[in-house]
């Protein structure tokens, strides 16, 4: 279990434009990631180092986005005014999280521009929507597809800080769980208001960038 993403709702002025901000601010080439029909969104990803990436996403006017938990909740944080949704968290096998929480885990795809589907199963965005908090999960079909896989980019997440309770996540994640961090940071902060993902900081060449 590990830190696979960080993910990012587009702002008012839409996907493109949100990801082309990011893109300056922290030194890393969008790529195009494609529809995602099951959930009515389609996003942009900012490859990063150790296996990591920025998803920005934005909701479709498609009937899936009002029946797919993963719409809503990129919905109402882009009318809210965009930011951070969330953070991900990878497993190699989503069962354990399927029994704790009570319920089977959704199959997700989209296809890159060049005609590559990316394949996987998550679980855990209505918990985000209760409690955003708290991650979901994510189980990738095939890992040689990840979409952060073959990255040259030299920027690492360094820390994220959540509003939130450390124990409430851990109890999320699975106490008999094994939770690699890796060198990411976590601060946590009493939450005023909603808890959430409040910032994350980026190691990158020219320093560190906090959005």
């Amino acid at each position: 279990m590990r830190v696979d993403h960080v993910s990012y709702a587009a702002e008012h002025d839409g996907l493109q434009a949100t990801a082309e901000r990011l893109s300056k601010l922290l030194g890393v080439e969008p790529v195009d990631g494609g529809v995602h029909p099951r959930f009515g969104t389609r996003n942009v990803i900012l490859p990063l180092a150790d296996r990591n990436y920025v998803e920005v996403v934005e909701v479709l006017d498609h009937p899936a986005s009002d029946k797919a938990p993963f719409g809503q909740a990129v919905r109402a944080r882009s009318e809210a005014g965009g930011g951070w949704l969330g953070w991900v968290v990878a497993v190699d096998d989503l069962t354990a999280a399927e029994k704790r929480l009570g319920r089977e885990a959704v199959e997700g795809n989209r296809h890159r521009p060049d005609g590559t589907e990316l394949r996987w199963r998550q679980i855990g965005i209505r918990g985000l929507i209760a409690d955003p908090q708290v991650p979901y999960f994510i189980q990738w079909e095939d890992i040689s597809l990840h979409p952060a896989n073959g990255s040259a980019a030299q920027v690492h997440i360094g820390e994220l800080q959540i509003a939130g309770d450390p124990a409430r996540v851990r109890e999320w994640l699975g106490v008999d769980q094994t939770f690699d961090k890796g060198d990411i940071h976590f601060t946590f902060v009493a939450p005023h208001g909603t808890p959430g993902l409040l910032s994350v900081t980026f190691h990158t060449p020219d320093g560190d960038v906090t959005i």
